[in-house]
Order: C-alpha cells, then sequence, then structure tokens
C-alpha cells in the first residue's frame, strides 16, 4: 500500500475518530476493582458485626454496641510526580475507599427483662436499635457490589489474556 495513502486514511481516522480523555489500562481496571473489593468486604463484616450484637444487651457497667456502617468516597490517584502531571492533563478516579465508619446514634430498644443480670432497677435492659431485615437488605446490596467487582477483574482477566492471544498467532 502507497505510504501516502496510509499517512491519509491515519489523518482521516484522527480526526473521526473523537479523542477519550481517560485512558485506563488492564492494571489500573484490576486496581479500581480491587478497591471496590476491599470496601464492600469491610462493609460485609461491619455488617455481621452489626447483626451478631442485634441481642447484645449494654452492660452495667459498659457502653453499649452502635450499629456501624461504612462512609465511601471517590478516590483519587495518589501517583508520583509524573503520573500527576499526565492525571492533570485527563482526569479520573480510581476506585473506592472507606473515609469513615460512623457510629448509628439512634436510641437503644428498652426491654423489659427483669430477670436478666444486666437489668436495671425498673427491670429493663439496653439493647442495640439494629433492623435485623435493613441489615439484611445492606448485606444483599454488599454482596452484589462484590460480584459486580469480581465480574469485572474476570472481565479484564479474559481480555488480557485474549490480548496475550493475539500475540501468539
Amino acid at each position: 500500500m502507497d505510504s501516502g495513502l496510509v499517512h491519509s486514511l491515519l489523518s482521516l481516522l484522527k480526526n473521526t475518530i473523537p479523542e477519550v480523555p481517560f485512558d485506563m489500562n488492564f492494571l489500573d481496571s484490576l486496581k479500581t476493582s480491587a478497591t471496590g473489593l476491599s470496601a464492600q468486604r469491610l462493609r460485609m463484616n461491619l455488617i455481621t458485626s452489626n447483626l451478631a450484637n442485634v441481642n447484645t444487651p449494654q452492660a452495667k457497667e459498659g457502653k453499649a454496641y452502635k450499629r456501624m456502617d461504612a462512609v465511601f468516597a471517590a478516590q483519587s490517584p495518589q501517583p508520583d510526580f509524573g503520573q500527576a502531571l499526565a492525571d492533570r492533563l485527563r482526569p479520573g478516579l480510581t476506585g473506592v475507599e472507606v473515609v469513615d465508619i460512623r457510629e448509628d446514634n439512634r436510641q437503644p430498644i428498652m426491654k423489659y427483662d427483669p430477670h436478666h443480670p444486666d437489668a436495671n432497677e425498673e427491670g429493663f435492659i439496653s439493647l442495640p436499635n439494629i433492623n435485623v431485615v435493613e441489615e439484611m437488605v445492606n448485606m444483599i446490596s454488599a454482596t452484589r457490589s462484590y460480584e459486580a467487582n469480581i465480574t469485572a477483574v474476570k472481565s479484564i482477566k479474559d481480555m488480557a489474556s485474549a490480548a496475550l492471544d493475539i500475540g501468539k498467532t
């Protein structure tokens, strides 16, 4: 093929294909999914702890268990100078991070149980205000998010494998 024709086709393609401001390689994609996996694993651990303590009363001398929930935020890249400069030219977010674990401030549930060792002088025990149905819905949501990240990792792995197979043929 004539080199002038190739050059013309390349410039035509450059002018017709829109420039994508954010490009990711396989490792960036894996890192993004890995942060999502870590965040959802922590969320599942918090939900499990909440469910395990749903019937844990406040001890007479102790502090009551309070429901905990993770707060997520988009994670910005923390690269070296060269990468920071390149990212300024093509900004993007690279994952999710847990920025806080908050305790629920709802009032505890007071249950009448005069024979319980932790009952107060009126016979009430203080239980954490944890809604089991709400926690199960949160668990399903966290599981689905975790599965979506696993699917993304598998797709990235399959694409990288297919790219390597191209070089073999």
